[in-house]
């Protein structure tokens, strides 16, 4: 729960309760329309790192009262973004514990005119944090990734300033999702509170998503939740909403469903229970990418609160728009899932994956939201006709989640519990917690194709059945409607958690963690293994991860660990066992790690010889010559440098995975081949000429 979880505890009473099952309400992702009214709070904030060794001075002397300025000198911080790596101070980059943000900002009068409420809401603040405005706390919220939000109609001052605080505070520990350790380690002046964590991506903090203001009227829409199907040539939407009052008697919804071009294609009305079904002839399927030749069809569904028709013949009259109460629009797409014992279908079709594995990351701005940079990365992912990705290993923004609806890019959405260990009851209910805010966030996407309740977790030892028992089940109440997954790199054979899983996912890093360098080692064992797991458990198979770490521009004759070339023929040795695995009807996809080069810890890492991934803590202590050093300036195993140009491997890449796209040759790129030479029956001919 990090420090602040700590302080919390202490200071404004526990943010959870063991044994409890939390569950968030409301989060809509935040719109204009005719009722409702936003401001961006994005731009440049003050900013304030703590002391180490006294992450709660800001608490105790109530920081949160005033200007950051006026206890400590502020510098500029933009958000959204990462903090770590804005300034040139390696202090703030690898800073452990508590940072605070504040800026000020203006309400419109116009706001407090009627009974419009106003809510603020945070797309990601990691890890953990609490929100003031005007010195009164708003907000606290953990498990960073995924949004918060809190009604503050009462606490702004309307047409004057304002003032907005934030403490975040990036501290893992055990009972945390992701799970890390602190400890005080001696320096040369000292000590210093040094964190260490497992997972192999750097921990980047701060206030990474927009900060916005949103007005809703006094009685609102306040969630949708909606299922799509379809029979022959008409679809249908069923759809829930939930509003502010529990007295929706005299409630009615209207419910539009538009077509891309604007055209009114179904409606459907419902009063007091506010559920229905809108009914659309002529449906236009929302498909993968290279699986139809209009990938991501989405209609716009306009839901219209209001007040129920009068039977009073003198209210007959009222004009329309003097009942509508609130406007909420969302887009739709119609597709269905399946999955048996060897398959995953949408729309009745089978379906084989060719994705990646990625990470918000980038320089300077870390995880911060970059729409540039997010436009660019789907840009990339269609050039290589890929049509997945797996959210490793948290979630994503949301505005990625919409970018994958729109281009028909399949997503499993992964939860933030990564290397998962140490099983205890309170780490359960947060695992919980970050899974039921993820489906709630994301439900509604027709790109999230499946969920993945974790990444490489210690599936092997004591406690882990029940453990991944319990969050399955839990998973499966929340949303019966997607398979789960996990993504396991402990030996098929010693793994507790895939049984509870719908489609097993596998990782491994054959000749590179294991038998490095040898080319000739990994055809038959990716083979070999996909096997073990399908007949173990008599259930679709998947790659989650497989790669080699790469310098960009270096080559070497013959391949030699490191280089470019080597990269390629890894992926081409893989390439070979997928293509046999294709043929034994079980084995559905395959995911590149990564896409892109990342940044990571400066950290030894450690690697199990016998299973060729994942920690050794044992070996290591025992053999400490096996512990190397394998990160040089981050993972480099993406097929995209960090700042998104192709290495060597992404054009081996792109030529299989358009080749494997169902639409045929006639939809190959023009530039998925280059000329070299006349096809062979033309050089013939040629020489008979001559």
């Amino acid at each position: 729960m990090g420090m602040i979880g700590c302080m919390v505890n202490v200071v404004f009473g526990a943010m959870y309760t063991s044994g409890n099952e939390s569950s968030t309400e409301g989060l809509l992702y935040p719109i204009e329309s005719e009722t409702r009214e936003m401001k961006k709070l994005d731009g440049m904030w003050n900013f304030v790192r703590s002391d180490t060794s006294n992450p709660s001075q800001g608490i105790r002397e109530k920081w949160y009262m005033d200007d950051l300025a006026r206890f400590r000198k502020t510098i500029g911080m933009p958000v959204p973004s990462s903090y770590n790596d804005v300034t040139e101070d390696a202090g703030l980059r690898d800073h452990v514990g508590t940072v605070w943000y504040d800026r000020k900002f203006f309400v419109p009068r116009a706001w407090s005119k009627g009974n419009d409420r106003v809510f603020i809401r945070f797309g990601s603040v990691h890890y953990s944090a609490i929100v003031w405005i005007n010195g009164v706390q708003v907000a606290m919220h953990e498990i960073g990734h995924l949004p918060f939000e809190a009604d503050v109609t009462n606490v702004l001052k309307y047409g004057a300033e304002n003032r907005i605080t934030v403490v975040c505070d990036n501290t893992l520990l055990q009972e945390t999702i992701p799970q890390g350790k602190v400890d005080n380690q001696p320096i040369d002046n000292g000590v210093e509170l040094v964190q260490s964590y497992t997972f192999d991506f750097f921990n980047y903090a701060g206030i990474h998503r927009s900060v916005v203001l949103y007005t809703v009227p006094q009685v609102y829409i306040r969630d949708v939740k909606i299922h799509t199907n379809y029979e022959g040539e008409e679809g249908r939407i069923d759809y829930q909403v939930t509003v502010s009052t529990n007295e929706t008697e005299n409630l009615q919804l209207k419910v539009k469903l538009y077509d891309r071009n604007g055209t009114l294609v179904g409606k459907d009305e419902s009063e007091a229970n506010l559920q229905g079904t809108v009914a659309v002839p002529q449906v236009q399927l929302w498909w993968p990418y290279l699986l139809h030749p209009e990938p991501g069809y989405l209609y716009t569904m306009e839901i219209t609160l209001g007040k129920a028709r009068s039977n009073d013949a003198s209210m007959a009259d009222v004009r329309e728009e003097e009942t509508v109460m609130d406007v909420y629009r969302l887009k739709v797409g119609i597709r269905t899932l399946e999955w048996n014992n060897s398959s995953f279908l949408i729309n009745g079709k089978p379906i084989y994956f060719r994705g990646f594995g990625r990470h918000e990351d980038s320089d300077i701005r870390g995880k911060g939201l970059d729409l540039a940079l997010l436009a660019k990365d789907f840009n990339l992912l269609k050039w290589v006709g890929a049509n997945a990705y797996r959210t490793s290993h948290y979630p994503y923004s949301e505005e990625s989640m919409q970018f994958a609806d729109e281009h028909g890019i399949m997503i499993i959405d992964e939860c933030p519990s990564v290397d998962t260990d140490n099983y205890k009851q309170i780490l359960l209910e947060k695992h919980k917690s970050s899974i039921e805010q993820l489906i709630h966030r994301d439900r509604n996407h027709p790109s999230v194709v499946m969920w993945s309740i974790a990444n490489e977790p210690r599936t092997g030892k004591r406690g882990a059945d029940d453990y991944f028992a319990a969050v399955a089940q839990y998973t499966k109440k929340l949303d019966p409607t997607r398979p789960i997954t996990a993504a396991i790199a402990v030996n098929v054979n010693d793994d507790v958690a895939a049984q509870h899983l719908d489609i097993v996912s596998f990782n491994r890093y054959n000749a590179w963690y294991a038998n490095s360098g040898k080319l000739n080692m990994i055809t038959n064992r990716v083979i070999e293994e996909a096997e073990a797991w399908n007949k173990k458990h008599n259930k679709p198979v998947l790659m989650s991860e497989y790669g080699a770490d790469t310098q960009e521009g270096l080559h070497t004759l013959p391949a030699y660990i490191w280089s470019e070339d080597y990269q390629t023929r890894v992926f081409s040795q893989h390439f070979k066992a997928f293509d046999a695995l294709r043929k034994k009807n079980f084995f559905i996809g395959e995911f590149v790690w990564n896409f892109a080069d990342f940044k990571t810890a400066q950290s030894k890492a450690k690697f199990d010889h016998a299973s060729g991934h994942g920690p050794a803590d044992d070996e290591a202590n025992d053999f400490p010559y096996l512990t190397a050093y394998t990160r040089v300036g981050g993972n480099k195993k993406g097929i995209f440098t960090r700042n998104r140009q192709p290495k060597a491997a992404a054009y081996l890449l792109r030529q299989r995975y358009h080749a494997l796209g169902e639409l045929g040759k006639s939809y190959l790129p023009d530039d998925l081949f280059l000329y070299t030479a006349p096809k062979s029956d033309q050089v013939a001919n040629e020489r008979t000429e001559l």
